[in-house]
């Protein structure tokens, strides 16, 4: 069971354990035990929850929503657009660290393991939480949005001031989970080198999002990695 092998932490078992019993998530269950048997499956088991489990549901201020895991080998650490620190860094998150080291005046990071900002309150979320080695999307619709959808709205009806950054048109389509009313989102281009000179390089939102947590009174994203 998913929810007994991966433990959720920090807060969000306790909202979201009626997922847990729903029939989307059971079947979903199924699928996996056998997926994970039967062919290569990234992330490992143990980073599947990885973005929960380093951001609180108190502590988070800021999301960061991606689409799948990374389905090459020993990339994926269950975290958006992030992989392990002795990885090579993608390209799409290399124009995430040009963008942050232009917008903020700081050095590029050497490696791509974004967990110290997770640790900070930014969660790191992708719609589908696992994926088939060298198949990308091949995990889409067997139950993982319903499961990460309802975090996004869990958010937006618990949380005040939250900084949704959507990057892409895949992203976007979460805005209608959002109210907007009481959080704020910036948009932009996917930072993929087919889209990012499309408005993510010069989009600020590193430095925005700091702007937006100082009028709130609340402590920076440390972007620096």
């Amino acid at each position: 069971m998913l929810q007994k092998d991966y433990k959720i932490i920090l807060g969000w078992e306790e909202v979201l354990k009626n997922e847990f019993s729903k029939e989307y998530f059971t079947n979903l269950e199924t699928f996996l035990d056998k997926e994970y048997k039967e062919q290569i499956i990234y992330p490992e088991k143990k980073y599947i929850f990885s973005a929960l489990q380093l951001c609180s549901l108190n502590k988070t201020k800021v999301v960061i929503i991606g689409q799948d895991p990374y389905h090459r080998k020993g990339l994926a650490n269950g975290l958006s657009f992030s992989v392990k620190k002795d990885k090579k860094i993608p390209p799409s998150l290399k124009n995430i660290f040009k963008e942050m080291t232009n917008d903020l005046k700081i050095k590029t990071p050497t490696h791509g393991d974004l967990s110290s900002w997770g640790k900070q309150g930014v969660l790191l979320l992708n719609s589908t939480l696992t994926v088939k080695e060298k198949e990308p999307n091949s995990h889409n619709n067997i139950g993982w949005e319903n499961f990460t959808n309802k975090i996004i709205e869990i958010l937006s009806e618990r949380k005040k001031g939250i900084i949704f950054l959507l990057w892409g048109k895949f992203a976007q389509k979460k805005e209608q989970l959002i109210n907007k009313n009481i959080h704020y989102i910036l948009k932009t281009s996917h930072p993929s080198p087919f889209s990012a000179n499309s408005g993510f390089f010069g989009c600020k939102h590193f430095s925005k999002t700091n702007y937006i947590l100082r009028s709130q009174n609340k402590k920076i994203i440390k972007w620096e990695i």
